[in-house]
C-alpha cells in the first residue's frame, strides 16, 4: 500500500475523534498572559494545565532577565554547537550551578528533555549492556531503550513501581551480563508525570548492593518540587546520592525551555562528547541560558515560592478526597482525578467544563488510561490561590453530579450540554 493512502486512511491515535477533537480538546489556543485565568475561544477560563509549579513565567524578575538577556544577545547567539563554536562561560556557570543545587559535581545542558534523554540512554548502554525499567516511564525513556534494542541491546520492563518484579528482572539482567560481561542500567522517574506518584527510589537504591547496577533517574516533574530545598525527589527521598545519573528539564519548575543531566565529572565529560541530540544541535541560545539561571536563583531564594505551591497542592488534593473523588496514589503536585466513562462521555464532560464552569484542565484517554477510564489532569500552582481551589471543587462536584446521571451519554460530542 501506498504510505500516504495508509496513513490518510488511519489519521492518528485518536480515530474518528480526531477531527472533532482537533483545536478543542488537542491542540487548544490558550490566550493571554501565562495566569491561572486565561482566554480559551474568547472566554475567560481558570486553567490548571499549565507546568508552572513554582509560578516563575511571569515574575517581572523574570520576565526582566529574559527581556535583557534578549535584548543583550539576541536569540542566535552562540552560533553553532557546543563543540564546535557555541561555548560560553555563561553555558558553564548555569551547568555548575545546576550540579550544586542537585548535589552532583557535574552537569550538562540539552536544548530539549526529551531529545536529550534519548541520546542520554542511546550513549551510556551498549548491546553487551541491559536496561531494567518501570513500566509507566515517559516517552523519551522508551524511545532510548527502543534504539538500545535496535542496537542489539536488551532490556526488561517491570510493573509500575513493583519493586519485588524489579527486583526479579534484575536477576534475569544479571545473568545475561555475567555472560557479556556487560552492565546494568536501571531507569525510573522521580514523579510519573501523569499520575502524580513517585518512583520508589530508595526501595530501588537499596537494590545497587546486590545487582550492581547504575541508576539513572528522569526527575522532570521533581526537579524545583521536591525535596526540602526543592532540588529533587531524590533529596525527598534521601538518595540522591545514590542516583548516579540525574536528569530532569526546564519545562516544568522553571518554566522555559531546556534541560540538563548531571553524574560525576567523568561521565559528563564522556556525554559532552557523545550525545548526538547535542553534538548535531545548536547551542542552547543565550536568552534560555540567563533566563534559567534567574529562575534557578528563585527557586534556591525565594522557598515561598515552594511553600504556596503546595498550600495550593494540599489545599486542592484534600478537597478532591473530601469530596469524594478518586485523585489516585499522587504524592506531587501532580492531580489526576479519575472518573468512569467513555471517550464521548468524556469529551462532554470536558467541554462542559469549558464552556459552562469557565475551567480548563488537561483530559486523558485510552489509550494512556484504560477505556472505561477518564482522566482530568490538574497541575496547581503557587501562581493559583485558594479561591481558585474552592471555585473548581464545586465545578467538579458539578460534573460529577451530571456524569452519575447519564447527562453526558452518547455516542457523539455535544456542543449543548
Amino acid at each position: 500500500m501506498d504510505i500516504f493512502e495508509r496513513v490518510k486512511k488511519n489519521r492518528g491515535a485518536l480515530g474518528i475523534w480526531q477531527k472533532e477533537a482537533h483545536g478543542y480538546f488537542m491542540f487548544p489556543k490558550l490566550e493571554g498572559e501565562i495566569a491561572p485565568r486565561m482566554k480559551f475561544r474568547g472566554k475567560e477560563v481558570l486553567t490548571w494545565s499549565l507546568n508552572n509549579y513554582c509560578g516563575l513565567a511571569n515574575l517581572p524578575e523574570v520576565r526582566e532577565a529574559d527581556a535583557q538577556a534578549a535584548k543583550d544577545w539576541g536569540l542566535a547567539y552562540p552560533m553553532g554547537a557546543r563543540m564546535m563554536s557555541g561555548q560560553t562561560k555563561y553555558h558553564e556557570e548555569l551547568e555548575q550551578k545546576l550540579a550544586d543545587f542537585v548535589k552532583k559535581p557535574a552537569a550538562y545542558l540539552l536544548n530539549f528533555g526529551y531529545q536529550g534523554m534519548v541520546s542520554i540512554i542511546d550513549s551510556l548502554v551498549s548491546r553487551h549492556d541491559v536496561i531494567v525499567y518501570d513500566s509507566e516511564s515517559h516517552a523519551c525513556i522508551m524511545d532510548g531503550i527502543f534504539l538500545h534494542k535496535a542496537k542489539g541491546g536488551k532490556s526488561f520492563v517491570f510493573p509500575h513501581n513493583d519493586i519485588a518484579k524489579c527486583e526479579k528482572m534484575l536477576g534475569f539482567a544479571k545473568k545475561i551480563t555475567d555472560e557479556t560481561n556487560g552492565g546494568i542500567l536501571v531507569i525510573t522517574e522521580g514523579v510519573f508525570g501523569m499520575a502524580g506518584d513517585l518512583g520508589k527510589l530508595d526501595e530501588i537504591a537499596a537494590l545497587k548492593e546486590k545487582f550492581d547496577f547504575r541508576l539513572l533517574v528522569d526527575d522532570a516533574h521533581g526537579f524545583g518540587t521536591m525535596g526540602h530545598d526543592g532540588s529533587g525527589t531524590g533529596t525527598h527521598f534521601g538518595v540522591q546520592d545514590q542516583i548516579d545519573i540525574y536528569f530532569s528539564t526546564f519545562a516544568k519548575a522553571m518554566a522555559s525551555i531546556g534541560a540538563f543531566v548531571a553524574a560525576e565529572e567523568e561521565i559528563i565529560d564522556y556525554l559532552m562528547y557523545s550525545l548526538r541530540s547535542q553534538i548535531f544541535a545548536k547551542s542552547l541560545p543565550m536568552p534560555l541560558v540567563i533566563g534559567a539561571m534567574k529562575r534557578l536563583e528563585l527557586i534556591q531564594t525565594r522557598p515561598e515560592l515552594r511553600e504556596k505551591l503546595w498550600t495550593v497542592v494540599n489545599a486542592l488534593q484534600k478537597g478532591f478526597k473530601e469530596a469524594g473523588f478518586d485523585i489516585g496514589k499522587t504524592q506531587s503536585p501532580v492531580t489526576p482525578v479519575f472518573l468512569k466513562g467513555t471517550v464521548a462521555m468524556a469529551g462532554n464532560l470536558a467541554l462542559d467544563l469549558r464552556e459552562n464552569h469557565g475551567l480548563f484542565c488537561s483530559i486523558v484517554i485510552y489509550p494512556v488510561v484504560p477505556k472505561d477510564v477518564i482522566m482530568l489532569r490538574i497541575i496547581p500552582t503557587a501562581a493559583h490561590s485558594l479561591e481558585d481551589v474552592a471555585f473548581t471543587i464545586e465545578c467538579f462536584k458539578a460534573i460529577k453530579h451530571k456524569l452519575d446521571n447519564g447527562m453526558y451519554a452518547s455516542d457523539k460530542i455535544q456542543m449543548n450540554l
